[in-house]
C-alpha cells in the first residue's frame, strides 16, 4: 500500500477522531512512503504544543494541546510504531547525529528527521495532561496496575462512563465523544487498558478485560456505571457488562462479536501480535474474543452501533450481540465504516442520548 492509499483508508478514522480534513490533506500529500507517516504527523503535532506556547489564552494554549494530541495519537497509527519500529529508530538515531552538527540547529530542539525516536503515544498523553490543566482544573488523573486515565466532569454526575479504545487506539482518539457526554451533565472517564496508548510500551492486551475494568471501577467509587466500547473495545465492553455486575447500562461502537483468526487480514494478525506480545499470545487473545456464551449474560440495557461499510475479514459485527443480549438494541447506520467517523451525526447524538437516559432514567 502507497502513502496516498494508507491516507485514503485511514481518511474517516483520523477525521473522526478530529482531525482537520483540510490540514490531513495537506499533510498526507506530502508523505513520499507509508513509513513517513509517523514523523509527519508528529511534526503537525508539535506545531501546536509550540501555538499552545505562544496562545494568547489559556483556552487556546488548551485547546491547541487538545489538537496536539489528537496528531501525535493518529502518529501511531503509522507502521514505523509497528514492525518497523527498530529500523526506524536506527535511522532516526543517524539522522539526530547528522542534523545534529548542521548550521541552525538549535540546542534542546530537535531536527525533524528525529521525529520518529520518542513514543507518540507518550507525547499524545502529555499533550492531554496539559491541555486540561488549562482548561479543566478540577480533571483527575487516576491510574491502577493495569489503567490510566483521566476522570472529568462534575463531582455530582448522576452518572459516569467509561469510555474504553480498542486494539491500536486510546483514549486520546475519542475526545468528542468524551465531551458529548461531558454536556449531558455526565461524568467521564477515558481511559488506557493493557497494551493502549500510554501503557502500550509496559503491557500487552488482554481479552478478559472485566479484570481491568473492575479495578477501574473500585478506583472511581462511582455507582451509576456506563461502559461506551469503540472497535475492539466494543467486545472488552460487553464481556465486561456480561460478567461486572456493577455496570448499569452499555454500549458499543464497530465492536466485534467474534473473531477468526484463520480469516483476519495479515495487517490485522500483525497489530495483534505487537499489541498483544507474540504470534502465539495474539492466536490465544482471538480465540477468546467471543460473545455467543456472554451476550444472554448482559443483564442491563445494550446498545450497538455498527456501520453497514464495516465488513472486516474474520470480524462478526454487533447484529448477533444485540440480538442474544436480553435487552440489547441494535443500531445499523448503512453507509457507516469502522468507527462510523464518516457518519457521525448518525450515531453519536443518539448514543449519548441513550446512555445518559439510561443512567439518569
Amino acid at each position: 500500500m502507497n502513502a496516498a492509499e494508507y491516507a485514503a483508508a485511514q481518511w474517516t478514522r483520523a477525521t473522526g477522531a478530529g482531525l482537520d480534513p483540510h490540514e490531513y490533506r495537506r499533510v498526507t500529500e506530502g508523505l513520499e512512503s507509508v513509513a513517513d507517516w509517523g514523523p509527519a504527523f508528529r511534526r503537525t503535532a508539535r506545531g501546536y504544543v509550540r501555538r499552545a506556547e505562544d496562545a494568547g489564552s489559556r483556552q487556546s494554549a488548551g485547546q491547541h494541546l487538545l489538537m496536539a494530541a489528537r496528531w501525535f495519537h493518529v502518529a501511531t497509527l503509522g507502521p514505523y510504531e509497528g514492525a518497523d519500529r527498530a529500523e526506524a529508530e536506527a535511522g532516526a538515531a543517524q539522522a539526530t547525529e547528522e542534523a545534529g552538527e548542521a548550521e541552525g540547529t538549535r540546542a534542546g530542539e530537535e531536527p525533524e528527521e528525529a521525529l520518529g525516536v520518542a513514543p507518540a503515544a507518550a507525547e499524545a498523553d502529555d499533550a492531554l495532561a496539559r491541555a486540561l490543566a488549562l482548561l479543566e482544573p478540577g480533571a483527575r488523573r487516576l491510574s491502577g496496575a493495569e489503567f490510566t486515565g483521566w476522570l472529568r466532569g462534575p463531582v455530582d454526575a448522576p452518572g459516569t462512563v467509561i469510555v474504553v479504545p480498542g486494539l491500536d487506539s486510546a483514549k486520546e482518539e475519542f475526545l468528542d465523544l468524551a465531551a458529548a457526554l461531558l454536556e449531558r451533565g455526565l461524568a467521564v472517564f477515558a481511559m488506557d487498558g493493557p497494551g493502549q496508548g500510554a501503557l502500550r510500551a509496559t503491557t500487552t492486551e488482554r481479552a478478559d478485560y472485566h479484570h481491568v475494568i473492575g479495578q477501574v471501577i473500585d478506583a472511581l467509587g462511582a455507582t451509576r456505571v456506563g461502559l461506551v466500547g469503540l472497535s475492539l473495545g466494543g467486545y472488552y465492553a460487553a464481556e465486561t457488562a456480561a460478567l461486572e455486575p456493577r455496570v448499569v447500562a452499555t454500549a458499543t461502537v464497530s465492536g466485534p462479536f467474534r473473531l477468526d483468526w484463520a480469516e483476519l487480514s495479515q495487517p490485522l494478525r500483525d497489530i495483534l501480535v505487537q499489541r498483544t506480545g507474540g504470534a502465539e499470545a495474539a492466536r490465544a487473545f482471538t480465540d477468546q474474543v467471543d460473545l455467543a456464551d456472554l451476550a444472554a449474560r448482559i443483564e442491563g440495557p445494550l446498545l450497538t452501533v455498527d456501520g453497514g461499510q464495516d465488513v472486516i475479514p474474520g470480524v462478526t459485527n454487533g447484529e448477533p450481540l444485540a440480538r442474544l443480549a436480553p435487552h440489547g438494541t441494535y443500531l445499523s447506520v448503512p453507509h457507516g465504516d469502522h468507527l462510523l467517523g464518516n457518519a457521525r451525526p448518525d450515531w453519536l447524538p443518539v448514543l449519548t442520548d441513550w446512555i445518559t437516559h439510561a443512567l439518569t432514567g
